[in-house]
Parts: C-alpha cells; structure tokens; sequence
C-alpha cells in the first residue's frame, strides 16, 4: 500500500497577516479620501456661495439699483430745468450737467447689468426693454427741454404744453422703466437669498461631515498602527504617526476654513449686501422724492397727486403713523423711528443718527417749501426749492452714501476673506493628501514586504 505524504498546511497566521495589514490599509485609504472628499465639496459650496453674492448677483443687484437712481435722476433734473425757466443760471447749467452724468451712469449700469445676466434670456430681455425705453424718455424729454427754452419763462410753473410733454415723459419714467429697473433688481436679490439660504445650510452640514470623516480617518490611521505594532512587537511607527498628526491637522485647518467661509457668507450677506442693498434702494427713492417737489411746484394739475406720491415714498424710507404730509413732518420732527420702515434698522450708532438728523433737516425744507407754494409766493418757493431745499437733500443723500461706503468696506473684506481661507485650503490640500498617502505608503510596505 502506498503511503501518501502530507504537507502540514502553511501558518494560518503568516498567511492572514498580509491580507489583513492590505483590508485595514485600504478602509484606512478610504476614510481618507472621504475625508478630501468632504472637503472638497465643502470648500466648492463655500466658493460658488461667495462667488454669486460677491462677484455675480450680488454687484448685478447694486448695478440695477444704480440704474434706479440714475433713472429717477434723470426725471428729477429734468423737472428741475422746467421750473427754473431763463432764471438761476448756475442752477440751471448744474442740473444740465447732472442730467447728462445721470444718463451716462444709467446707459453704464444698463450696460453692466446685460453683461452680468449672463444666459438669462428674461433678465437680457428686460435690460432691452429698459435701453429703448430709456431712448423714447430721452427724446421727450428733450421736446420737453426745448418747448421749455422757446417760452423763455421766469422761474416757475411752464407753459401747458411744457407741462403735457412733461407729462407724458415722466409718465414713461414712473410707470415704465423704474418698475422695469426694480424688476431687475428683485430678480438678481431672490438669486443672492436663495443662494444664501442654500449655502447657509449646505456649508454647516459639511464641515460636520469632515469633522466626522476626519475623526474616522484618525481612528483607521491608529488602528492601523495598533495592529502592526501587536503583530511585530515594535513601537508605533514614525511614518504613520506623521501620517495621523498631518491628518488631523488636515481635518482641524479644513473645519477652521469652513467656519471662516460660514462667517464670511453670513457677514457679507447680512451686514454687508443687505445694507447696501436697502440704502441704495432709499437713496434712489429719496432722489425720486426729491424730483416730486419739482413736479409739485410745475404741473398744478397734479400737484395733489405728487403730494401724495412724494408722502408714499417717505412712508416707505422712514415710517411713521401719519395720514396726511402735515401730520408726517411732525412726526418726523419729533424723533427717532423705532425701526420702521426701509431705514429704521439702518438708523443705528453714528452714523444712523447722522442720516436721521439729515433727513429731519430735509423734511423740514420740505415743508417751508410747501408753505411757500401754497401761499402762492412761486418765485420764493423756486428759490426755496433750489436753495435750502437742495442743500438739504444733499446732505442727506451724502450721509446715505457715508453709510453704504462702510458696509460695501464690511462687504468687500467678508467675501475676500472668505476667498483667501479657500485659496490656502486649495494650495495646501494636493500636498496634505500627497503627504499622508506617501507617509501610509511608508509606515505599511516595510511590513509587507517582510512576508515575501
């Protein structure tokens, strides 16, 4: 009978060792890469956020309340020009000038915003509408300015065809092209919420995923070293313990950075685009006001009508319980807001107080100025008008952009800060994750290579 030799079957130990050192190398390489992974998408989230508030929508929504300034400017300089008449010659040769830088801005900021809307075909369309409609305006108003000259009137209300062709223009302005250039406005402001509200969630949830995935890596890398310190009897390996220490400093920078973009898309959005935003918009309103005591003193037809309208505006940038224009002056007179209307949360610290002392000064121009007109004394109305009247205004048209210059600086640091925490995440990740793989590689081929 013949006798078969048996081999006795290799070490069950030397033979799992190997494939187990490749499984916890491999989970370990996994947790790693999610934990780039994280950071990847985190850091690419915080980066289109701060891309569309800081550098797309956000400078489109300032571009289109520009051009809302600029068209009410326009209509405001025009009905200055019809009721200075052959007087006031500075006055006139200034509102000539400010018309004309008027319609250049608003031509720029038209020219901005098309540029801006990129592939939005409804944006592009309106910017359209918009231009030629600002043509049809420039043309009437033109007749209205040249009609004005051939009557050659004193300071005052114009002959009725000046006023009809006035009329029709501002008509234009007011019902047409401002709500078209308000439209712009909103559009590009929903795309910048929307864009907040997403990435104020999105942001938080995957700086907890790194810090998880972070957390999984380090424990992979140490029970990596665990094993093979029991398994070899040799103390912890220097590769793999760089390997840890650079992961978890990985981890750290990259949930540091996550926070600072947080921070930044909270800073720029809320103190700074909001308050730019919301003073552009007053100052533009506050122009339009402005260009409804003009409108008041020359057209008698509807003097009622921008009494009203100039008190609708006044509501909406300050708000006070008032019925009439008498009533609000008062009111406005007698103190702060409390919060209400489009200014009250601006009109905080300094330079709120600054603004709301100018616009008291202003309503209380406003109201001599109503005085005088409805004591029938027009040429000292027209001298109200052009004189304290203006100079009011300005002041505080000048506190109002004092105001914005700050939080466009608040606006401008939180979005480059945000972009530069980015940067050198980006810059340093390629080597982190170049690092640590190497350093893996390093702390597990040695002991691999011991069972060939």
């Amino acid at each position: 009978m013949t006798m078969v030799q048996v081999r006795p079957a290799p070490a069950p130990a030397r033979r799992s060792v190997p494939g187990r050192i490749r499984v916890i190398s491999g989970i370990t390489v996994a947790s790693l890469a999610l934990l780039f992974a994280a950071l990847a998408v985190g850091s690419s989230s915080a980066r289109d956020g701060l891309r569309v508030i800081g550098r797309d929508a956000g400078p489109q929504v300032v571009a289109s309340a520009g051009l809302y300034l600029a068209l009410s400017d326009m209509d405001a300089q025009v009905a200055n020009l019809l009721v200075i008449g052959r007087d006031y010659g500075p006055r006139r040769a200034e509102a000539l000038k400010q018309y004309d830088a008027r319609r250049v801005e608003a031509h720029r900021a038209l020219l901005e915003a098309f540029e801006l809307s990129g592939d939005n075909e409804a944006e592009r369309q309106t910017v359209r509408s918009v231009l030629d409609g600002l043509g049809r305006y420039e043309r009437l108003a033109g007749q209205a300015l040249l009609l004005n000259d051939q009557a050659n009137h004193a300071a005052g209300p114009p002959p009725d065809d000046v006023v009809r062709t006035y009329r029709t223009a501002t008509d234009l302005m007011r019902l047409v092209l401002l709500p078209q250039a308000y439209n712009l406005t909103l559009e590009s402001g929903t795309i910048v919420r929307r864009t907040y509200d997403e990435k104020a969630l999105m942001v938080p949830l995957v700086r907890v995923a790194v810090a998880v995935a972070g957390l999984v890596a380090l424990g992979c890398l140490i029970w990596l070293q665990v094993f093979l310190a029991r398994r070899f009897r040799r103390v912890f390996g220097p590769a793999l313990m760089a390997a840890t220490v650079t992961t978890a400093v990985a981890m750290i920078f990259g949930v540091n950075v996550l926070s600072q973009d947080e921070r930044a898309l909270r800073t720029a959005k809320s103190d700074g685009f909001d308050s730019v935003l919301t003073l552009a918009r007053a100052r533009a309103i506050s122009n339009s006001m402005q260009g409804d005591q003009s409108r008041y003193l020359l057209d008698k037809e509807r003097a009622d009508t921008y009494e009203h309208t100039y008190l609708d505006k006044s509501l909406s940038v300050v708000y006070y319980e008032a019925g009439n224009l008498s009533t609000y002056h008062q009111q406005v007179s007698s103190g702060t807001t409390g919060g209400l209307g489009m200014l009250g949360p601006e009109l905080v610290g300094r330079d709120g107080a600054k603004v709301m002392r100018a616009y008291q000064d202003f309503q209380r121009a406003d109201a001599a100025f109503r005085r005088l007109v409805t004591d029938g004394r027009a040429n000292e109305a027209v001298a109200e008008r052009l004189g304290r009247t203006m100079t009011a205004f300005g002041s505080y048209d000048q506190a109002l952009q004092s105001m914005a210059k700050s939080h466009e600086q608040v606006f401008e640091r939180a979005i480059g800060t945000g972009e530069n925490a980015l940067d050198n995440l980006w810059r340093l990740m390629p080597f982190a994750i170049g690092a640590i793989g190497l350093l893996v590689i390093a702390g597990v081929w040695p002991r691999l290579k011991e069972y060939r």
